[in-house]
């Protein structure tokens, strides 16, 4: 087997589907309410509305088979986030909270079993902000988690959209950090051919219109200490800057509406390294800066960086940039010690 001269990379990107999601509680079921069903070997079923969303492995559950397989990916230390159709923003607030709070317990009690190599980033009803905010008290007080995970748009506004300014306030007030990725997102009906198109091809457009939400509706410049990060690299954003830069000097309403740069907005930004291009990760390097980007893999699913320190290698060569992107920034980025993660 390969194996890295440092184990010590630090992963932002992961998702966890348990092994049994809860029953509902309540009179009526929601017809979207997801559940597990068996599948072949150890594989099973994750059925939403009656049919098949996606067929898991035992690596969206266990913690051990994680741990072997980020040992052999040169991972030290892996936060772990719900699938993103967990979030569940279209369902009924209050069992949307239900089926979150079951999430979180069980990304939590995975993180408590790892011996530090795994930490948990949880999820909230952000449909309804009374929920969410205290959703985000218990994942806080209770759960001792620094992160959360949300999706690009929620149910279809962009995450920079002004309702959910105030969630946002209190992740910046109280330290947790915000970690943005695709989902339900638009332009679907625009691929020609599988289905499968949809994460290679639209995800990064929604990802990328979520990050640009963010720098103009000067998010981070109300909140500076507000730590968000985009999935999938960030996405289109790195294409669109310099026309949304050039707009702002065209459009005088658009100079009134971003009093700051956008180029300089989006270095004050994170992003993971999930674009499979070591083109693309210098041109991510050059427009983010090194200190904004860290390694996301979307592990266990099958479209997923199973290399990820050698992607950054393969572009990085000076040994301290390359530190800043294998461990320093998601170690800053999630709140923990950069120790934790050069056990090896």
């Amino acid at each position: 087997m390969h194996h890295h001269a440092c184990a010590c990379g630090i992963d932002v990107h992961a998702h966890v589907v348990p092994h049994d999601l809860p029953r509902y509680v309540g009179s009526r079921l929601p017809a979207d309410w997801p559940s597990m069903a068996a599948a072949r070997d150890c594989h099973r079923h994750v059925m939403i509305a009656g049919k098949v969303y996606r067929t898991v492995s035992e690596r969206t559950w266990s913690a051990t088979r994680r741990i072997e397989d980020m040992d052999l990916m040169g991972l030290a230390v892996q936060a772990i986030s719900p699938m993103p159709e967990l979030l569940s923003y279209w369902m009924e607030p209050l069992a949307a909270s239900q089926l979150l709070r079951y999430m979180n317990e069980q990304v939590a009690s995975m993180a408590a079993q790892s011996g530090g190599r795994l930490v948990g980033m949880g999820a909230v009803p952000l449909q309804d902000l009374d929920l969410a905010l205290a959703e985000l008290d218990y994942l806080t007080g209770k759960l001792g988690f620094k992160s959360i995970e949300v999706g690009s748009n929620i149910n279809g506004k962009a995450v920079g959209a002004p309702e959910f300014e105030p969630f946002f306030a209190a992740c910046a007030e109280r330290g947790v950090s915000v970690f943005v990725h695709a989902l339900k997102p638009a332009g679907k009906e625009r691929l020609v051919g599988p289905e499968k198109l949809l994460p290679a091809l639209a995800y990064p457009t929604d990802v990328g219109l979520a990050a640009a939400s963010v720098l103009t509706s000067n998010l981070v410049g109300r909140h500076p200490s507000l730590k968000m990060a985009f999935s999938h690299g960030g996405g289109t954003l790195a294409s669109l800057l310099p026309r949304l830069e050039q707009a702002r000097q065209v459009f005088p309403a658009l100079r009134d509406a971003m009093p700051d740069s956008p180029s300089e907005q989006a270095r004050r930004l994170f992003y993971d390294t999930l674009v499979f291009d070591p083109a693309t990760l210098r041109h991510l390097l050059d427009r983010f800066g090194a200190s904004q980007l860290m390694i996301g893999t979307d592990y266990p699913f099958a479209f997923h960086d199973a290399r990820p320190v050698d992607s950054i290698a393969a572009v990085v060569a000076d040994r301290h940039v390359r530190a800043q992107l294998v461990t320093l920034n998601a170690a800053r980025f999630l709140g923990i010690e950069a120790s934790a993660a050069v056990h090896n």
